[in-house]
């Protein structure tokens, strides 16, 4: 019985390993593609995979979206390499449906891509690589703004991540701005999101001014000149951390997909630059 239950451990360790981490072929079919056929074949790879429920979200975050001192991880209120002002612990420290009126009291669901902009319709509701447990206070400022550039910010949080209006060529609406350190994270989020749900994407563009802003109304570039140009250099001056990768093969194990722009940083400029 005894050895009968170490070989069943070790075939449950070695399957879930397998589950977590990158298949050999995962990508085989987009090799030597690129433009809009690369993104389609991408989509294609991605497409159709296992929604979670909204209340799976506060579990599935324990997993994909913990500290090394398992705290949450928060990329709103996180200082890399420094002492953040306030750190959450998971389920105790969850916001209630109440709002709040100062940082640190609660951690939230966030969307990176504001609900509004695809009508608050599955599966992109609950699309882990797109949700993050953020500050409730800051994810209720954000709203449904854009993320952009401020050289004019008119609020400012304890780790720095402003609202103002956008200084980035091209947009001059207000924008939310995250740290320097987590720009590429979003960016790789928002690569991914126009090619999971290419085959929607088209219509975001119309369900808000904020939407119209990023998005262009089409399938392929998908966003507006400018927005195309800032995440392409958030993307290429905050190359994927360790911290991404490990993200990636978490959200995998529980929606058996992946973003490729974390496997694959070279496909955003094979896609979408020059």
């Amino acid at each position: 019985m005894i050895k009968f239950n170490f070989i069943f451990a070790i075939l449950v360790v070695l399957s879930f390993s397998s589950e977590a981490q990158l298949p050999e072929s995962y990508y085989s079919t987009a090799e030597g593609l690129i433009d809009s056929t690369l993104k389609t074949e991408l989509h294609t790879i991605i497409d159709e995979h296992h929604s979670q429920s909204y209340d799976d979200l506060w579990t599935d975050f324990q997993k994909t979206d913990v500290k090394p001192n398992g705290k949450v991880w928060d990329m709103y209120s996180d200082i890399p390499d420094g002492d953040p002002a306030y750190e959450y612990t998971f389920i105790e420290d969850q916001c209630s449906s109440g709002g709040t009126s100062d940082e640190g009291e609660c951690y939230s669901r966030e969307h990176s891509m504001p609900q509004s902009w695809f009508s608050s319709n599955s599966p992109m509701q609950t699309d882990l690589f797109h949700l993050y447990p953020v500050d409730g206070y800051m994810n209720t400022m954000r709203s449904n703004l854009p993320y952009g550039e401020t050289n004019n910010p008119d609020w400012i949080s304890q780790n720095g991540t402003k609202k103002g209006t956008c200084s980035y060529s091209g947009y001059s609406g207000t924008i939310f701005e995250p740290v320097d350190e987590y720009k590429g994270d979003f960016a790789r989020t928002y690569f991914y999101l126009v090619t999971r749900y290419e085959n929607v994407v088209a219509e975001w563009a119309g369900n808000s001014a904020e939407a119209d802003a990023i998005l262009d109304g089409t399938v392929f570039p998908a966003f507006e000149e400018w927005a195309i140009n800032m995440l392409i250099e958030w993307h290429n001056t905050d190359p994927v951390s360790d911290k991404e990768k490990a993200r990636n093969d978490k959200v995998y194990s529980i929606q058996s997909n992946r973003n490729p722009f974390i496997d694959h940083p070279e496909y955003v400029n094979y896609i979408w630059g020059e």
